[in-house]
């Protein structure tokens, strides 16, 4: 039986700065399984992007250790085993929405670039935006160009660092809709960054609550839900336990002692 899609045993990070080191992340111990939608959420500076950036490689561990795919974050990174999508668009406003998504395949040489381009400007509902220029998309549609490049060359794993934190409730919960519709499609592993209790709730299977720096797991909670969920899901007992168990795990969090 293959092994867990991300594996953190004592994992920490502390950062070297002029004045003093600063322990960013401490001993997370953490599974995430193929097929999972696991969100972090806690306070601002409470390590959860850093510890999606870990993964992705782009911090390197200072202790404890960390596989993704059974293999090295560095030798994942360079397997492209994952995508990923920053807080930010991050597209070339100079390249159209089917030459951003594109990009990657361009860098990677792979073959049947239009085919996957188109295949995954449908997943995201874009189809007949390829010749748009990102100045001429909405910040959510934009996002979408962003989830579509990141799942271009056909990652296990997507890596998503609070992409629908700057955006209005109401394109949020939309994308949330889409993002759940897309994960069910796709079969992937997503691992999620948020703020926001609902959000963190309503997309999860399991939820990794993290206390104020340094970063450390309190509580890992799983949610249990139908796949096919709707936003409606929001007022049901159900989902008012969970969101409440991880009101209760931040508020722990703050009085949280070494």
């Amino acid at each position: 039986m293959a092994g867990p899609v991300i594996s953190a045993r004592e994992l920490g990070l502390v950062f070297q700065t002029a004045d003093q080191p600063v322990t960013a992340l401490s001993k997370v111990n953490l599974a995430v399984e193929d097929g999972d939608f696991v969100s972090f959420i806690g306070p601002s500076g409470c390590g959860k992007t850093t510890l999606l950036r870990v993964i992705a490689d782009l911090e390197q561990a200072t202790s404890g250790t960390i596989t993704v795919n059974g293999m090295s974050p560095a030798d994942a990174r360079l397997a492209r085993a994952y995508g990923y999508v920053f807080q930010a668009p991050a597209l070339y406003p100079w390249r159209t929405v089917e030459q951003n998504v594109g990009l990657p395949l361009e860098i990677m040489k792979l073959d049947n670039a239009a085919e996957r381009i188109r295949r995954n400007l449908e997943l995201v509902n874009l189809n007949g935006f390829e010749k748009k220029f990102p100045w001429q998309l909405s910040g959510g549609m934009q996002q979408r160009v962003s989830i579509a490049r990141a799942l271009a060359f056909d990652p296990k794993l997507l890596l998503m660092d609070e992409p629908f934190g700057a955006l209005d409730e109401i394109v949020r919960d939309k994308l949330n809709q889409q993002l759940l519709d897309l994960w069910a499609r796709t079969k992937k592993t997503v691992v999620f960054v948020t703020h926001s209790i609902p959000e963190a709730v309503f997309l999860s299977t399991k939820i990794v609550v993290m206390s104020p720096r340094p970063g450390r797991i309190i509580d890992v909670i799983e949610t249990n839900f139908p796949k096919d969920r709707s936003l409606d899901i929001r007022e049901t007992p159900e989902f008012l336990a969970v969101a409440h168990r991880v009101r209760e795990g931040l508020k722990a969090g703050h009085s949280y002692e070494d």
